[in-house]
């Protein structure tokens, strides 16, 4: 019983030690994750409307401030209609530029769009981080991924450019560019009263057909269930009364 008890601790011991190595291991990857500046968005599927993005940016420096950003809004599948959202102590200057090729919407063509938006004025402090708010009127429906390079600088005149880009089966660079992976859309509901089309039609009579025949083994196997209770309880009876007799 010692013996099995003193192996026992053993093995909770190295589970423990096992499990604390985990953690530190994704808390120092989160960690280096988090030093990086990043781009979030609320919807981020293919052809989304009306959302926001959000580029957050970490100070990781120990003795200066950040005091501007800069990021590069690709133009190769723009960003339609981003507007700035105010920042406590920030201004925002937006540069637009022509597109090379318009983009067709329900609402006209659309020839200009957003290249570059700047924010200075404001400080990000040592271990502090601050979010950058941008409104869009409709993401690219034609991309997997954007890619918004950026340069962060700071009071004592260093600059971090954030532009190096991730490629597949590689190492992630030192300074990576804030990337928004968009995400297939989801299917739109039908509307009630509409007809299933000729695709789906099939596969739904091949689904209520496989329900009904489950259906059917499992009424059939209750009966055969059954049967043999009838039977076993008989047979429980007979010998009895023979072990009376």
């Amino acid at each position: 019983m010692f013996q099995h008890r003193t192996a026992l601790r053993r093995a909770l011991s190295r589970s423990a030690v096992v499990a604390g190595l985990a953690a530190a291991g994704l808390l120092t990857a989160t960690g280096a994750a988090f030093a990086h500046v990043t781009v979030h968005a609320d919807n981020a599927a293919k052809g989304a409307t009306d959302g926001v993005l959000t580029f957050r940016v970490p100070n990781e420096e120990s003795g200066a401030d950040t005091t501007k950003i800069q990021v590069v809004v690709p133009t190769d599948h723009p960003v339609l209609s981003m507007l700035v959202t105010p920042e406590g102590g920030w201004t925002a200057q937006v540069t637009t530029t022509k597109l090379k090729t318009p983009v067709k919407t329900d609402d006209g063509t659309i020839s200009e769009a957003v290249s570059e938006i700047t924010w200075t004025g404001g400080t990000i402090k040592p271990g502090q981080y601050q979010d950058f708010h941008v409104a869009y009127g409709q993401l690219p429906d034609n991309a997997d991924q954007l890619t918004f390079k950026t340069l962060q600088t700071y009071s004592d005149g260093k600059v971090v450019r954030w532009i190096d880009e991730s490629h597949p089966g590689q190492d992630e660079p030192a300074n990576p560019a804030p990337v928004l992976n968009l995400t297939q859309p989801s299917p739109q509901p039908s509307k009630p009263g509409t007809q299933p089309s000729a695709s789906t039609a099939p596969r739904a009579a091949a689904s209520a057909s496989a329900s009904d025949s489950t259906a059917r083994g499992i009424g059939i196997a209750g009966l055969v269930v059954g049967v043999l209770g009838v039977a076993a309880a008989a047979f429980a009876i007979r010998s009895a009364r023979s072990a009376r007799g």
